[in-house]
Formats: structure tokens, C-alpha cells, sequence
């Protein structure tokens, strides 16, 4: 079947929030995930299933690309500068913040490379419920010379005055999960912002456990580094995510990749009937976050997956998100101990992870598959993340299991 330009992006572009609409996004959202069809999938922070419409979106995609890519040459640009769009209406920032970038860990990376550590000299501040890539990361460049400094958790929190005692006018950096992968532990971050900031210092985020879930406003917090990835909250898939540095650092983080993404212009000297010039090539870098970060080629799958999914968030609203799951979290809260589970996420969260501590997991894992469960199993302990898909019935069954 030849596919128009216009279908293409009514599948998967402009057309997302148009098909959203029409499956009137009430919750739980049942209808969008054919995962509710299989199992209980309250795993939601490891790795969020893709929606319906998400699905039929990249199958569009797939189908352009197996003809060819004639019929459309600037498909792709188009999918990729709607998702850009996107994301940064999600984090009330400018599409000109915002990079795309493998991964979250690769923003992260891209960060302290752009900043020069640890050969610049000072320290760079985190705690102990930030990502364990992140803590191995910084221990590394420890190795070379970082001064780090960890604060560690009190009541499964990290305390602002705790941050306050180490954070200097010599940090560089204050390195943060925005949630907590460990428990679900939310930073209030522009008061981590303020505190930075009054000392010199710049803050980094990793916002993939946040983003989507529960609202994020760069502008409000001042947050001068985030990083997210598509596969959990944004319900798209591994191989594309998004940095967002604040404008006014652009010109003060320096580039430490180079690749054809961050070119403006290009022109040739060596060619046929190309203009005379002495180098091989002059070249005109992009002055936007892009222009920057980015490197090579990006999953333009993952893109149209996030064309649909992008738009099906920002219809339903992440504060309408954030208030279907407090429910069912609160539920948890309350039921887990009874149980013989250990809380390890603060009352009154509104992140959308619990964690409760038990000894023994080894049996408990065995027991959710066979009851078709799915929830993140730890040594020592369990992790419960639900979506917009779940309900009350859905802890039913998982404590119902757990009883």
C-alpha cells in the first residue's frame, strides 16, 4: 500500500493527539494497553509497556521505511522535531534546550564530560538513592582525582540540610534522581536549585523515573541539566531520550562528541563545481542544545512511538496521571506492612514507585509468575510502580497473592 505524507504524519505526527481524543483518554486507561490482557503489570518503572496507538504509529513508520522512504523524504525529520516539540512543552522549556540523546546515562555523561571533570577542579555533590550507573560513574572519576561527596538517606529521604552541610562554594555539580529509582524518593527540586545556586554550583537531574509521571517544570525549579529516556513514563521505547541544558549554559558547557547532528552548514572545496576555499570542508556548528549534544543517528521507531505517546500525555494531563495512581499507592502503603513488608518509600509520596523491604524474595518471585504478577523482585526487596492502565482491582490481585 503506498502511503501519502499526509498519512504518514496523521499516524504518528500532528494526527497523535487527534487519535488520543477519539479514545477518550478516561482512567485507568484499559482500552490503550494490550498488556491488561496478559498479565497484572504493576513494573511500570523498569520498563512501560507501549500503547495501542503508540504501536500502530511505529508500524506506519515501518512501513514508509520498507518502501523506501519515497514518499515522504522528510518523514523522519518530521517525527523527530514533533517529539522534540513535545518533550519540551512536558518540561515547560524550549525546543532549543532540548538534545536528543541515547540514553539518560549518556546525558549524564555528556554533562560532566561538558563541564570537564573531574580536571576542573571542586567536587561534585549526589546521595545514595541516585541511579547506581550514576554513583559508579562519579566513583570513577573519583578514581581520577573527583572530590565526591554522598549524602546518605534518613527516613529513606535525603534531607535538604544534609545536602546543605556538603554543598560548598567549590561544587561544581550537585547530581541528583529526581525519583528515585531505590524507593521513589522525590527531591523537592527548586528547593535543591535555590541551595545550589546560592553557592555557585549547577544541578543535574535524572528525571526518567519522573518525567511523565509526575509534573516537572524546568523553568519553576531552575534546574540547569535534565535527563530523561523514553522507555519508562513516556511509554516509548530504549535508543532515544532527551537532554535539556538551560539556554544561557549552552555557550559554558563545552562540546566533548562531535557529529554531523551539530552541523548548521556544510560546504565542500574539493569537489566538482565546488567553491575554492584551502580547507577540505567549511562547517557552521548549530547553536541550539542539538547543535551541542547530539552526534549521529537517532531511532526514528522509537521517534513515531513517541509521536503518539507524547501527545496521548500531555491530553491526558501528568497531573490527572499523578492523582489516578496516588489511590492505589496510598492502598500499598497502607496494606504492604500488614503483610510482613518494610516500607522503604516516605509517607505521602507522589512519585509513582513504592518499595517495601523483606528478607526473603527468592519464593515471592515464583509465586507472581505463576499468578501472572508482574512487579520488580530485588534481593531484600519489591518495587510497585502503576500506570495509568491500572486499578484497584490490579492491587487486589497482587495482595491477594502476596497474602
Amino acid at each position: 500500500m503506498d502511503l501519502t505524507r499526509r498519512d504518514l504524519i496523521a499516524a504518528a505526527g500532528v494526527a497523535g493527539m487527534q487519535s488520543a481524543k477519539a479514545a477518550t483518554p478516561a482512567l485507568p486507561a484499559k482500552n490503550e494497553f494490550a498488556v491488561v490482557k496478559t498479565e497484572v503489570c504493576l513494573n511500570n518503572a523498569r520498563w512501560h509497556p507501549i500503547g495501542v496507538g503508540a504501536s500502530r504509529a511505529v508500524a506506519k513508520y515501518l512501513e514508509y521505511k520498507a518502501g523506501g522512504g519515497g514518499a515522504a523524504p522528510d518523514y523522519a525529520g518530521e517525527l523527530q522535531n514533533h517529539a522534540k516539540t513535545q518533550f519540551a512543552a512536558l518540561i515547560h522549556a524550549k525546543p532549543s534546550e532540548i538534545s536528543f540523546v541515547p540514553s539518560t546515562t549518556v546525558g549524564e555523561n555528556l554533562v560532566a564530560a561538558g563541564l570537564d571533570l573531574p580536571r576542573s577542579g571542586g567536587n561534585v555533590v549526589t546521595d545514595t538513592l541516585h541511579f547506581e550507573g550514576s554513583l559508579y560513574q562519579y566513583g570513577a572519576l573519583a578514581k581520577q582525582g573527583l572530590d565526591l561527596r554522598i549524602v546518605r538517606p534518613r527516613d529513606w529521604r535525603i534531607d535538604l540540610d544534609d545536602l546543605e552541610k556538603v554543598i560548598d562554594s567549590k561544587t561544581k555539580l550537585v547530581a541528583m534522581s529526581l525519583v528515585s529509582m531505590i524507593n521513589g524518593f522525590q527531591h523537592d527540586l527548586k528547593a535543591v536549585c535555590d541551595l545550589a545556586h546560592s553557592r555557585g554550583a549547577l544541578v543535574y537531574a535524572d528525571a526518567v523515573q519522573a518525567v511523565g509521571a509526575v509534573p516537572v517544570d524546568v523553568r519553576a525549579s531552575g534546574v540547569d541539566f535534565l535527563a530523561c529516556s523514553s522507555y519508562k513514563w513516556l511509554t516509548g521505547d530504549m535508543g532515544l531520550g532527551f537532554l535539556y541544558v538551560r539556554e544561557d549554559l549552552l555557550d559554558r558547557v563545552q562540546r566533548s562528541q562531535y557529529g554531523f547532528r551539530q552541523l548548521a552548514r556544510v560546504e565542500y572545496h574539493v569537489f566538482p563545481y565546488d567553491p575554492p576555499g584551502e580547507a577540505v570542508m567549511d562547517w557552521t556548528q548549530a547553536s541550539d542544545a542539538g547543535g551541542h549534544f547530539e552526534v549521529g543517528t537517532l531511532s526514528n521507531t522509537t521517534a513515531a512511538c513517541l509521536n503518539y505517546s507524547l501527545d496521548y500525555i500531555l491530553q491526558l494531563g501528568v497531573e490527572q496521571i499523578q492523582a489516578h495512581r496516588q489511590p492505589l499507592l496510598r492502598r500499598l502503603q497502607q496494606e504492604m506492612p500488614r503483610l510482613g513488608f518494610e516500607a522503604m518509600t516516605p509517607r505521602g509520596s507522589s512519585s509513582p514507585i513504592v518499595t517495601f523491604a523483606k528478607e526473603d524474595t527468592k519464593e515471592l518471585a515464583q509465586r507472581l509468575k505463576r499468578a501472572h504478577i508482574d512487579i520488580a523482585v530485588y534481593p531484600h526487596r519489591v518495587r510497585i510502580s502503576p500506570s495509568v492502565y491500572n486499578d484497584q482491582s490490579d492491587i487486589d490481585k497482587l495482595l491477594e497473592s502476596l497474602s
